[in-house]
């Protein structure tokens, strides 16, 4: 017993816990690192393909190696789903610098922008594409979806999800008629000013909550008639005011002409 005691005060037994420590610690991480399994995203060749694509569209901006230059950010570590919603949406490539990339029509076909998210998820984990089951709104909570979203996007997005101005030029863009895919892979990537919502954040069954209300908003009709672009009180106070004032203006003009 004596002397176990004095090989546990070894003066490297502090050093070896230590180490052993880390290496569990960073065993552990990079187990349980979410988008590690991105790694089986991609098909034979895809890679390889996807650099091909990459340097004839994407270098220009983002570096040989996708470390970034001037304004374009470094797209290491942003994964998959985030190349497949930027240039899926036709956001990218960027047509012309401003404020923010907007939604335009899609430069590469499917089987390119699959390889170039291939070849961008190669070089260090992310978010991974969502599969269909992920983003479908079967078995979604409406109800719950409706709180999340108002809790966590209506600020930007507006309650309906008709989207909003943001500060510098920026805008919250509408969310109406948005493939579901894409409304995830925004959520999971943070694209623009959108914050990251990953899965410790909202977690998956919560997205397709969301997905789900989404869908149920733009699917019901406008019981009072005109939406008005479903932004609020604002534009329906405006509304109101102006049609009211017009049609008191209106009495008033038939009633002056009445009386004389």
């Amino acid at each position: 017993m004596t002397a176990l005691a004095a090989r546990r005060r070894h003066p490297l037994a502090t050093v070896v816990l230590v180490l052993l420590g880390l290496v569990v610690t960073g065993a552990a991480y990079a187990a349980l690192l979410p988008g590690r399994a991105q790694a089986t995203d991609a098909v034979s060749g895809d890679v390889e393909a996807g650099r091909k694509v990459f340097l004839a569209n994407c270098s220009t901006c983002h570096g040989l190696n996708a470390e970034g230059r001037n304004n374009a950010p470094s797209l290491i570590g942003v994964g998959a789903a985030s190349v497949d919603f930027q240039v899926g949406t036709g956001r990218m490539p960027l047509q012309q610098s401003g404020p923010q990339a907007p939604k335009s029509n899609r430069e590469l076909d499917e089987d390119e922008v699959r390889q170039v998210a291939a070849y961008i998820a190669s070089l260090a984990p992310g978010p991974s594409i969502p599969t269909s089951e992920q983003y479908s709104s079967e078995g979604g909570d409406v109800s719950r979806g409706g709180l999340i979203f108002r809790t966590n996007c209506a600020m930007c997005h507006n309650f309906a999800g008709k989207g909003g101005a943001l500060t510098r030029g920026k805008f919250a863009p509408n969310l109406t008629g948005v493939d579901p895919k894409y409304v995830y892979e925004a959520m999971v990537s943070g694209p623009q000013s959108m914050p990251v919502f990953n899965d410790q954040v909202i977690d998956p069954q919560a997205k397709r909550d969301v997905i789900a209300y989404l869908k149920t908003i733009e699917e019901a009709p406008s019981p009072g008639g005109l939406a008005l672009g479903s932004i609020g009180p604002v534009s329906e106070g405006l509304v109101a005011w102006a049609v009211g004032l017009l049609a008191l203006i209106g009495c008033a003009v038939w009633l002056g002409t009445k009386s004389s």
